[in-house]
């Protein structure tokens, strides 16, 4: 069984139960598995040198859009809310096809191992010109994240009230049926697995009340989880109390959007009452504080939440409302915007790296991933902390105050998918020219 021993760290931030952090330490990793932390390990298999760095669990992105990798920056959405930013994008997207589903996503994911990040989920809810989940969870399988895809829907269009134009919807009995599809073809409940599928449809404002509760059911029969976007601007707010009189939190517990198998992307609206229903109920929230401010959606009450037992994790979100996909910087924006909400003690540089690594790793139903500790995936995240970004810096392994914000290597289930800075199961820059050239077609 191969083993690799990654040598001398500096620093290791386990996030293990005890948050353990350890000095000059060693960690072997034996078969995708760890098999021991301690000083002075020894192993006949490769040897990583880790002096002068930061170990951490690979970071979890607990949301994302990854086709939206095309369409970053794009003019006439740069400063609209979140309802006129969509209504921009959605003739864009749907001129996508299998081709732009499937570079976006190796772009997007790329970005995300190079930020540290070795467990990503995926909302993709729409499926123009023949795209399918497959296009990106064949991306995944190329690049080497561990990944979470979910399969995302619309079925509202504007001629019954809702938000995406009628093209981009598409039946419900359809959408129940490529549900069951993709599950029973990608889904692997183990532990230690490299891919998983969860039910995603798109939004209140997207998709009927009966397709949210048939969704729901499916799911559990199914054993997969359950995700969707929620209360995530005043807009969002406003067209839940008009349309289904009552606040997001409510109309997600009556139709079973409640519990431990869901999570929830924004939830920057949600109040205190729904803040009590979610942490009674283990019901997870993807904090996305990047898109949050882009977008003039507002701050998240994340120190509320996660005063109240709500799981939290965090998200990139799409990369056209980001527009980055970078997750260390995401953890330290979460930080500072805390801090700016409430003061500078209000949120840690440990505790937002908690929130983007274990943090992330529990919502998802992941207690295998996300922390660093014997018998627990080796998810590895290598950080130098030698250079510029760190020079000066007295506590190193605050690596949110003062550290780089790219990956000297990233190991997930014990396989290298960055070296030295650069991703090695690709060739990215062959992939960064197919990818402008399809944004160069998609503008034109």
């Amino acid at each position: 069984m191969r083993e690799i021993l990654i040598k001398n760290a500096d620093n290791i931030l386990t996030m293990d139960d005890d948050r353990r952090e350890l000095h000059g330490a060693d960690i072997l990793i034996r078969g995708g598995v760890i098999a021991a932390i301690g000083s002075g390990l020894a192993s006949a298999g490769e040897v990583v040198n880790a002096a002068g760095c930061v170990l951490t669990p690979g970071l979890v992105n607990t949301h994302h859009h990854l086709y939206q990798t095309l369409t970053r920056a794009v003019p006439g959405g740069q400063d609209a809310l979140l309802f006129g930013w969509l209504k921009t994008l959605y003739p864009i997207w749907g001129r996508f096809g299998p081709e732009e589903m499937h570079v976006s996503a190796l772009t997007g994911l790329a970005e995300l191992a190079l930020s540290g990040c070795s467990l990503t989920s995926d909302h993709l809810y729409l499926y123009p010109n023949g795209a399918r989940l497959d296009d990106t969870i064949a991306a995944a399988g190329e690049i080497g994240l561990r990944f979470q895809a979910t399969r995302g829907s619309m079925s509202i269009g504007e001629s019954r009230g809702g938000l995406p134009p009628d093209s981009l919807v598409e039946g419900e009995a359809a959408i129940l049926d490529d549900c069951i599809r993709v599950v029973d073809a990608f889904h692997d409940p183990a532990e230690g697995a490299m891919v998983r599928v969860g039910l995603a449809p798109c939004s209140p404002f997207s998709v009927s009340r009966e397709l949210m509760r048939d969704t729901a059911l499916l799911a559990r029969d199914k054993g997969v989880m359950l995700h969707t976007h929620l209360a995530e601007n005043a807009e969002d707010i406003a067209y839940s109390l008009a349309n289904f009189g009552c606040r997001p939190g409510q109309y997600a517990e009556e139709l079973g959007w409640t519990g431990p198998d869901v999570w929830h992307a924004h939830c920057v609206q949600l109040d205190a009452g729904e803040i009590g229903l979610f942490a009674r109920s283990r019901t997870g929230v993807a904090h996305c504080p990047c898109s949050n401010c882009r977008l003039g959606s507002g701050i998240a009450p994340i120190r509320a939440m996660r005063d109240a037992g709500v799981p939290v994790g965090l998200g990139v979100d799409g990369s056209a409302s980001n527009d980055a996909g970078n997750l260390i910087a995401e953890a330290r924006q979460a930080m500072l915007l805390q801090r700016v909400a409430l003061g500078a003690d209000a949120m840690s540089a440990r505790e937002a790296l908690e929130i983007a690594t274990r943090g992330g790793a529990d919502i998802l139903g992941r207690p295998d991933c996300g922390r660093l500790a014997v018998g627990k995936r080796a998810d590895i995240a290598i950080w130098d902390v030698s250079g510029v970004e760190s020079a000066g810096s007295w506590d190193k392994a605050a690596l949110l105050l003062a550290g780089p914000t790219r990956v000297k290597a990233l190991f997930v289930e014990g396989r290298e998918v960055v070296r030295d800075g650069h991703v090695v199961t690709l060739d990215l820059a062959r992939v960064v020219e197919r990818q402008n050239r399809l944004a160069r077609a998609l503008a034109g």
